[in-house]
């Protein structure tokens, strides 16, 4: 009996998505399976047959117990814990009044949440006869692992994901130690890839013989519901996507926007800025956009060249570059369009610094390159390819006709903020791109949005370093080298604007001639039940 420590929800990208996807596989294919996560819809996903809440007086909720259409089926576990929740980058979560990143909690709260959690698993793994665990990330739930496993003697296994080695164990030492205590103790690894590999055995490099238990597990795509849609099809398929967001709840609404935009002004200075931002972020972001439909039936779907970016709007995703990258696309395919799905902190400066293009203002411009860092709140220097580019450009002479171009071409309806969507909405509108550009200025441990653009037919541009370049070469052989090439952008901050540029230009120029094969590609490698049976064999060995 297999029992999957996950800390956080069900919807969503990386390690929330894998987790939803293996479970589901899981149960596709017949294993059993507990799960002990924070999803607090688990009504949504057919293949959790009961879902339970342990209350902190030791008493336990049934939410549900229903049959599920599948060989076998999930029962969830959710251990309550008040109203804060370790996170490695801050966020809203819908249960909880404080999602701090754990880095800023202190050793009480963090160790408050590892003995709540480990009360509650131990109990499921008595009580089921749980034989295997297998846990998400390097810290937390790794460690509430370790601490069942040395009460209960169930071997646990641990898949470290970028986010908590980059945001929690690489900035303080406190989780760096609770990481290697947990991973010296885990009978086996598993890595996505080489990337991962390289990372663990680097960061973790004082314990010894790390290597000999790390196993690859590929990442997956699902190739069922992301499918290849014919270019006179994307209208109806977009008109599905409408009614599937009919009903849902919204978060960020026009009229938000429309303030945003009334207090720019040229002279306008960075507190004066920071209020109107501030000002303009009140709505929860984890929700598609009010309107949106409004502003996808502006797409000519037959005739526009689609642009895409899915992920959170950071600096370190590197969504920025492909914004400031829009005035030269724009210049040679003026039917391009950029629709920008996700939430974060960056997407009302990406709006304001869109707004100073749009006007030609160089100074507003300018100034929000160098406020970054203030604007945004998280990175030290989070548009510093934009600062290198226009650099480039005043060496060149460039610069003043780029703002020039910025404002004859930048309009509103030319770049679509779609606010958070989930696999239920994007499965598709992603087959109706062109382009899936993912610039990310931090190293992917394995972009999970890479796969499923190639799944959906949309040519994928990344950064080329780190878990992205081990994705872009699984597929590069499958076309000829110099499309291939086109996936490559530099992660050099200097040149990954002007790639860029020169990339996707000449990636709409192959008029979507590799879908077909892009798609077979991801196909033969990254199916989800076989990487389900993978994980299931891995994990009962390791009770031999």
């Amino acid at each position: 009996m297999i029992c999957i420590l996950h800390g956080y929800l069900l919807e969503g990208s990386g390690s929330n998505l894998w987790t939803r996807a293996i479970v589901h596989a899981l149960c596709r294919e017949g294993h059993a399976v507990h799960l002990v996560c924070q999803e607090p819809h688990p009504d949504i996903y057919d293949f959790i047959a009961a879902a339970y809440v342990y209350e902190n007086d030791g008493s336990v909720a049934t939410l549900f117990e229903r049959d599920t259409p599948y060989a076998a089926g999930c029962v969830m576990h959710k251990p309550r814990l008040g109203d804060t929740l370790p996170v490695y980058v801050g966020d809203r979560y819908e249960e909880f009044a404080h999602a701090v990143a754990m880095v800023e909690l202190p050793d009480e709260a963090i160790e408050a949440y590892l003995a709540r959690n480990v009360t509650v698993v131990e109990r499921v793994v008595r009580d089921h006869g749980v034989t295997s665990m297998h846990a998400n990330h390097a810290v937390l739930m790794s460690v509430v692992a370790e601490r069942v496993s040395a009460a209960t003697g169930v071997p646990f296994a641990v898949m470290p994901h970028g986010s908590a080695i980059e945001y929690a164990v690489r900035k303080d030492r406190r989780f760096h130690v609770l990481a290697a205590g947990a991973l010296d103790r885990a009978a086996r690894i598993f890595v996505i890839g080489p990337e991962m590999r390289r990372r663990i055995v680097d960061v973790f490099g004082e314990l010894a013989g790390i290597g000999s238990r790390i196993s690859e597990l590929k990442l997956g795509v699902d190739t069922e519901a992301f499918t290849l849609v014919d270019r006179k099809d994307r209208a109806g398929r977009i008109a599905t996507l409408s009614a599937v967001l009919k009903d849902l709840e919204r978060g960020r609404r026009p009229q938000a926007v429309r303030r945003l935009r009334g207090r720019l002004h040229s002279g306008i200075g960075c507190e004066a800025l920071l209020a109107a931002l501030a000002e303009a972020r009140g709505y929860r972001g984890k929700l598609p956009d009010a309107g949106i439909e409004a502003k996808l039936a502006t797409v000519d779907w037959g005739r526009d060249e689609i642009l895409l970016y899915v992920g959170r709007l950071i600096a370190g995703k590197g969504v920025q570059n492909i914004v400031a990258a829009l005035p030269r696309i724009l210049e040679s395919n003026p039917r391009a369009r950029l629709v920008i799905v996700g939430h974060g902190p960056l997407r009302e400066v990406l709006e304001a610094f869109l707004w100073a293009l749009e006007h030609g203002d160089r100074t507003l411009a300018e100034n929000i390159v160098r406020w970054g860092s203030t604007l945004e709140g998280r990175e030290a220097k989070p548009l510093e390819a934009i600062r290198l580019h226009f650099e480039a450009l005043e060496a060149l002479g460039e610069l003043d006709d780029y703002f020039r171009t910025a404002q004859r071409v930048i309009r509103p309806q030319r770049v679509i903020f779609t606010g958070y969507l989930t696999h239920a909405e994007l499965k598709h509108l992603m087959p109706c791109c062109d382009v899936a550009i993912f610039p990310s200025v931090v190293a992917e441990a394995g972009p999970l949005v890479f796969l499923e653009a190639l799944a959906s037919g949309a040519f994928p541009l990344g950064t080329y370093f780190a878990g992205m370049a081990a994705s872009i070469d699984s597929v590069a052989g499958n076309l000829p080298g110099e499309d291939a090439a086109l996936m490559k952008l530099s992660p050099d901050p200097s040149r990954t604007i002007a790639d860029i540029v020169a990339n996707t230009r000449k990636a709409l120029a192959l008029g979507g001639r590799h879908a077909d094969r892009l798609r077979r590609s991801v196909m033969a490698r990254h199916d989800w039940v076989e990487l389900a049976r993978t994980l299931a064999a891995e994990l009962t060995a390791l009770r031999s």
